[in-house]
């Protein structure tokens, strides 16, 4: 993004009220603070998004702007730009047309640069302003074919011919490729599975596994011990389960790897996290909340005290809402401290503190000695027993804002879950201040994304659901006749899939004072959730709304053409 000052941001932000004068000064104190980009850390406090900041900046200054994961990219064209320029100097060359070459530029009045690249192109340069997410999007189609690359560097490593030390090079080239490609297609996890025969290699991507290779058996255990020397595990154990981390560098980012080895009947099972530094930057926003539970949650947030929880299954980013809560928290007048298992990310100016088993350090006894540490935030990994739950509660009641994770169904069914626990029903109703529940759908691809109407199979399962029928009813479309939803046709950039990446549906339960007198009489899920969606007429003079529940957020994300009916169908398990 351009280098705007503060004085500049202020007038088109503060003025037209886009962001509240007080947050603005605290974000501009905490980039002077960091010596980060005002912009940026305006970004990351949620106070506005990057595409948003980018409108803004362009209409203010008349710049064209360009979304990337709309346009056309000529691959030809694009590769007239080395990456390392590209990267270097903010700038994606996109298409020629009959008034020059069109150009995304993360600043377009840097004149240097855009003489530069009339020089080296030989033609007119169109400027277009792009975001630095826009250009770290772009950048990873300069990947070469990964199966081409690993096939020449398998041959050279079965080539007998071949001196020991470059056996090495080959191997440590081809464990390198591996995680290269998987970050480089957004994959959340590797998996090695050794069969009799085979080893074969599998991305989880969007949350679906995805066959990628196959490779001779006895690479397997090539493989594994350069991944075991990389997470500095033992190299001669095979019969024991082993943890471990490592970090490797693809596209100028340092990704980190939780590494996970078990024994299996065919040899050793690795499933490889990848944690991108990607995954660090989402705000509340980007992850999916709607403004109204965004509102909810900022408010829950506000709070000097009290317990903020996030639910869902595993795999339900639960972790990442919980970050970037925390990325809003962080600032240099509190104390912030985790207890986490495993600490996934490394938060500059946050404690955080490793569950270790082996040291007698749970979730309990970790999170007795944070209370003692002076913090006015906690962050606890997970809630998973009684111990735990009874002091993250009593922390809450002691002034402190703690901020977990909990497995649970929905929102609603948290509280319940809480007393199962053996927390007392006051104790809840006065701790907690608002439940975030979510799932992970994916996302239709923007670059294929084509509008369709309902088939035949679609109106039978709405009709067939009261409930499912009832929202759409809601929401104006009785007869489903003007349903509009919206798929991927399938291309290169979402590998034919028609979907590409992924974002939350969410449901945020506030604890009004209704809420609390159930919780108290220790009244069932279902009349929890009935209350919350009444919309109580108390609730409505303070401006807080009756909650969306994950159905109905998912539909409106369906019908604004973000989703598919048949993903959020599939995590709702309607």
């Amino acid at each position: 993004m351009m280098d705007l000052s503060a004085e500049k941001l202020k007038d088109l932000l503060v003025t037209p009220k886009l962001v509240p004068l007080a947050d603005f000064e605290t974000a501009v104190a905490e980039s002077e603070a960091k010596r980060r980009p005002l912009w940026e850390v305006l970004i990351d406090r949620d106070l506005i998004r990057d595409n948003e900041l980018a409108q803004v900046v362009a209409e203010a200054y008349d710049l064209r702007r360009l979304d990337l994961r709309r346009e056309e990219i000529n691959p030809r064209i694009f590769n007239l730009v080395p990456e390392l320029v590209a990267r270097k100097r903010g700038v994606i060359a996109v298409s020629r047309t009959a008034e020059g070459i069109k150009v995304g530029l993360t600043d377009p009045f840097d004149l240097a640069t855009i003489h530069f690249l009339e020089k080296r192109l030989g033609d007119r340069i169109l400027p277009f302003l792009i975001t630095a997410r826009d250009l770290e999007e772009a950048l990873t189609q300069y990947r070469g074919s990964f199966k081409q690359e690993f096939e020449v560097t398998l041959a050279r490593l079965r080539d007998e011919h071949r001196s020991k030390d470059e056996r090495n090079d080959d191997t440590i080239k081809l464990v390198d490729l591996l995680l290269v490609y998987g970050h480089q297609n957004k994959a959340s996890d590797i998996h090695i599975e050794p069969y009799r025969e085979k080893v074969l290699i599998r991305f989880r991507i969007d949350g679906v596994m995805h066959d990628v290779l196959e490779l001779p058996k006895d690479l397997s255990e090539v493989i594994l011990s350069r991944l075991k020397i990389l997470a500095k595990m033992r190299t001669d154990e095979h019969r024991a389960a082993q943890d471990g981390k490592l970090q490797f560098l693809s596209s100028g980012e340092t990704v980190d790897v939780r590494v996970s080895i078990l024994p299996v009947t065919e040899g050793e099972n690795a499933v490889l996290r990848l944690l991108s530094e990607q995954s660090r930057k989402f705000s509340l926003t980007d992850l999916g909340l709607s403004p109204l539970d965004l509102t909810t949650v900022k408010r829950a947030i506000d709070n000097p005290h009290g317990m903020i929880l996030v639910t869902g299954p595993t795999g339900s980013g639960k972790t990442t809402t919980v970050y970037a809560v925390v990325k809003i928290l962080n600032t240099r007048d509190v104390h912030i401290a985790t207890i986490e298992d495993p600490v996934e990310y490394d938060i500059e100016g946050v404690s955080q503190i490793q569950v270790n088993s082996k040291a007698n350090l749970t979730f309990a006894n970790g999170l007795r000695s944070i209370v003692r540490q002076d913090p006015d935030i906690i962050v606890v990994g997970e809630i998973r027993d009684e111990e735990t739950a009874s002091i993250a509660v009593n922390s809450a009641m002691t002034g402190h804002l703690v901020l977990s994770t909990l497995h649970a169904n929905d929102a609603a069914t948290t509280l319940p879950r809480l007393l199962e626990m053996g927390i007392e029903p006051f104790l809840v109703a006065s701790t907690v201040n608002a439940v975030i529940a979510q799932r992970l759908v994916r996302k239709v691809c923007d670059r294929c994304r084509v509008s369709m109407a309902p088939t035949d199979e679609m109106k039978k399962l709405i009709n067939s659901e009261p409930e499912l029928k009832a929202l759409f009813k809601q929401r104006g479309y009785a007869t489903l006749a003007k349903l509009t939803f919206y798929h991927g046709q399938g291309c290169e950039i979402c590998s034919h899939t028609g979907y590409q990446g992924r974002i939350g549906i969410f449901e945020v339960l506030e604890m009004t004072d209704e809420i609390k007198s159930l919780v108290v009489g220790r009244a069932a899920a279902g009349e929890i959730v009935k209350a919350a969606r009444a919309g109580l007429p108390r609730a409505e003079s303070r401006g807080k709304k009756a909650m969306t529940i994950m159905l109905e957020d998912g539909l409106d994300k369906v019908l604004s053409g973000l989703t598919t009916l048949e993903e959020v169908l599939r995590v709702t398990k309607i």
